[in-house]
């Protein structure tokens, strides 16, 4: 079963960037996609960034220009740069990724890392 660890949260200020990490236990060339969610309180989760296998990406609206998605074959690694962070990107971010097995596609989901953007 994959398992999705992230990493890199925690409190900034408004304009500030962060970097997040998540891990697979799995090599992620098998991935067809990879990308982070996001869930604020109250509210439904988003998705924010999607990687695939060909390296096509997609952003939220309010992810672009600000946020960049990437990864790191060799390390089993994708990332979230976070740039000029705002309050209202306060949320618990999630990694996530999707494959197929024995021909049906399957979702990781990792546990999520808090970003709070406060002054």
């Amino acid at each position: 079963q994959v398992q999705l660890v992230e990493s890199g949260g925690g409190l900034v200020q408004p304009g500030e960037s962060v970097r997040l990490s998540c891990v697979s236990s799995h090599r992620i060339f098998l991935f067809e996609n990879m990308g982070w969610y996001r869930q604020a309180p109250g509210k439904q989760r988003e998705r924010v960034a999607l990687i695939g296998s060909d390296d096509v990406i997609t952003y939220s609206d309010s992810a672009k220009g600000r946020f960049t998605i990437s990864k790191e074959i060799d390390k089993n690694t994708w990332y979230l740069e976070m740039d000029s962070l705002e309050p209202g990107d306060t949320a618990v971010y999630i990694c996530y990724a999707d494959y197929r097995q024995y021909g049906v596609v399957r979702e990781a989901w990792g546990q999520g890392t808090q970003v709070t953007v406060s002054s």
